[in-house]
């Protein structure tokens, strides 16, 4: 068979409302409580293989840490090269399919996402990273399944882009996947972040080495089984939880070691980045290095800001998922005329809000990951309570009787250098710096100097000479801007997203220039009409 196929046009999944009455609202309730009752038992998955180590780890609810889960099987470092050699075997024959079989698997994947495994992905995110369901639907759900799509259609149009051929010559451009594999290495505040980072070399014919982080490995093995269901074949993904140290320095030290997509903190991309750096002479290639690190996301409000849109995009571009999305807004610097109007009705709203556990679905906020988080934000709230230079305005309350719960928090500081308004808190606390309304200029190139990090931010104004003016004096300080909107939230497919700086590589996750890192391109020149004559026009005789 032969033709030129065309992948079905990509659209953005809706994203269900789990209204009370609503089917899925009943569904996800069941498929929450089924998963509170079982013993999940998670292996290291190797060809297909699902491996018990026996070295197990438990699987806690960071809401209620007497909800046991099941257990997790911990890979070592030779599991990691036992994986590495089966992924790159597994690669040989992956790479050669065509492409259209490949993307079939993918779409599968989405379909069944959209569909009978939905509420199956969303409840073990609610489960296991503490989301509520409607910030589980727009992960796991949503984002997931417009990546898979997206980066089909992304694929699609990379492939498509092929060189000039004059007369007489067909010139053509080879696509290739990386020789060797890729090591995804995933975070715990997305599931569709983890799906993407090992889905999208693989589409394009990569082999994959997949470490999830320890925190989300309920949500990721289900992910796993996912593209399992979908048809991918066996060694293509290599499921491998475990400790990141070992694995990492197996994977690293390979000489297959071809690629590196990671999404996480700043301080360990960095790491990684070193690492590769020593390892180089033992690669058979230089290996593509994309990482999504770290951010600490503003939003500036010019006098004219609309101080209804800007107080709902405090509470929620601060509070969703408790602040921990690396887009999450962690610094607003206000107006002082802003800032007098919306003080009060911020601090109700933000105090207003209900924090609970993930099943009760009144709640719009969970607990954070873990202990070490929890420690870590109450560590920043305690200092700010110190300080002559900061108020709590609201929040500051925290407990780890049951759960992992800190209450949605808003500092004041009068310190534009404070380590509340510089720092990756990653958590729910939001830093405010109020600035005279006469100080726009001055206080945009603040806003661009207090932090190492240009991931996302916003402006706030009705006066365009000032979008203008932010739009421009901000253009290094974020790779996502948001001009009247919260600074979280992109949309695969409207709004690629990554950073800069401290933020990462800015490979644009769900855009074709992510895509483009997986392959390495081969161009093909055919002579139509080979030349027979070693001599050249100009060398004849007068």
């Amino acid at each position: 068979m032969s033709g030129s196929y065309r992948v079905p046009e990509a659209v953005n999944e809706p994203v269900r409302s789990y209204a009370p009455g609503s089917a899925e609202r009943s569904e996800l309730k069941d498929a929450f409580r089924r998963m509170a009752g079982e013993e999940s038992d998670i292996p290291v998955i190797i060809g297909g293989e699902e491996i018990r180590t026996g070295a197990t780890q438990p699987l806690l609810a960071p809401h209620d840490r007497r909800e046991h889960l099941g257990v997790w099987h911990a890979a070592d470092a030779d599991l990691a090269r036992r994986a590495i050699a089966n992924t790159v075997d597994a690669h040989r024959e992956w790479a050669s399919w065509p492409w259209e079989d490949r993307a079939a698997v993918f779409l599968r994947a989405a379909e069944l996402l959209a569909t009978s495994w939905r509420p199956i992905l969303n409840a073990a995110t609610m489960h296991g990273q503490s989301k509520n369901a409607f910030q589980a639907e727009i992960d796991a759900a949503c984002e997931a399944i417009d990546f898979l799509r997206f980066g089909v259609h992304f694929a699609e149009r990379v492939f498509a882009d092929q060189p000039l051929s004059e007369r007489g010559v067909w010139n053509r451009m080879e696509y290739r996947p990386l020789e060797g594999f890729v090591y995804a290495v995933s975070p715990f505040n997305f599931t569709a972040i983890g799906i993407n980072l090992a889905a999208a070399p693989a589409m394009v014919g990569c082999g994959v080495l997949w470490k999830p982080s320890i925190h989300s490995v309920l949500s990721s093995y289900y992910a796993y089984k996912l593209l399992e269901a979908a048809g991918l074949p066996p060694g293509v993904i290599n499921f491998v939880p475990g400790d990141p140290v070992e694995i990492t320095g197996a994977a690293m030290e390979s000489p297959d070691f071809a690629g590196l997509h990671f999404t996480g903190s700043t301080a360990v991309f960095r790491s990684l980045w070193q690492l590769a750096a020593r390892n180089l002479d033992r690669y058979r290639s230089y290996p593509r290095l994309v990482g999504e690190t770290g951010g600490k996301d503003f939003i500036v409000a010019h006098p004219s800001a609309d101080r209804a849109a800007l107080r709902t995009a405090i509470a929620r571009g601060a509070f969703e998922y408790q602040g921990q999305k690396c887009s999450a807004a962690s610094r607003v610097y206000v107006a002082a005329s802003v800032w007098e109007d919306i003080r009060d009705d911020l601090v109700d709203e933000v105090e207003s809000l209900r924090m609970g556990t993930p099943n009760d679905f009144r709640n719009f906020v969970n607990a954070v990951i873990d202990r070490r988080a929890h420690d870590r934000i109450v560590g920043y709230i305690e200092r700010a309570r110190a300080s002559a230079e900061v108020e709590i305005v609201a929040g500051g309350a925290y407990s780890d009787d049951e759960g992992y719960f800190v209450r949605p928090t808003v500092l004041l500081t009068t310190d534009p250098s404070h380590e509340a308004i510089c720092d990756e808190i990653f958590g729910p606390v939001v830093s405010v710096y109020v600035y005279p309304d006469g100080r726009w200029e001055e206080t945009l190139a603040l806003v661009d100097s207090s932090s190492p990090y240009a991931l996302t931010g916003a402006v706030f104004a009705n006066d365009r000479r000032a979008v203008r003016e932010a739009l421009e004096g901000l253009r290094g300080a974020a790779g996502n801007f948001y001009v009247n909107d919260k600074p979280t939230g992109a949309v695969v497919g409207q709004q690629p997203f990554g950073g800069s700086r401290a933020s990462g590589t800015n490979d644009k996750a769900g855009s074709a220039l992510n895509v483009i890192r997986w392959l390495s391109p081969r161009t093909i020149k055919e002579n139509l009409a080979p030349p027979t004559a070693v001599g050249y026009p100009f060398m004849e005789a007068e």
